[in-house]
């Protein structure tokens, strides 16, 4: 899977999120669009890789995480987002909201329709939304 493919699944997983979402089924929403952002921090660590270059064994380990903010700090982007929190207090609120996103999320099924909204929201705000 390369960094193209890792962003055309992060769309398609919010996309599926917002049909979920529509359809009143909030758990699988919630857990898909936490899942969307994973995918495209996940491309943003394929960007660091050169198909040249050996991998080093820790980073690779480090990358097969559904933390975000591990991720987050994988693909290099921390400092880029504080700086850019600073400016913009709803992002802030925003990342915090969504860094709270975990996989085990998958077997929650009490997720109601508040959480799912907050996440997608903060996702795809189109002025604050951490993936535009």
């Amino acid at each position: 899977m390369n960094r193209a493919d890792l962003q055309r699944l992060s769309e398609l997983r919010i996309e599926e999120a917002k049909v979920l979402f529509a359809a009143g089924k909030y758990a699988g929403a919630y857990y898909l669009a936490g899942y969307a952002v994973e995918c495209a921090l996940n491309a943003c660590i394929a960007r660091k890789t050169s198909q040249s270059d050996f991998p080093d064994l820790e980073l690779v380990r480090d990358s097969y995480s559904h933390d975000l903010e591990r991720l987050l700090r994988i693909a290099g982007l921390e400092s880029e987002l504080r700086h850019d929190q600073q400016s913009n207090r709803k992002l802030a609120v925003n990342w915090d909201f969504i860094k709270s996103w975990e996989a085990a999320s998958r077997y929650n099924t009490s997720v109601g329709e508040r959480e799912a909204t907050d996440l997608i929201f903060a996702i795809t705000d189109p002025a604050n939304g951490v993936l535009v």
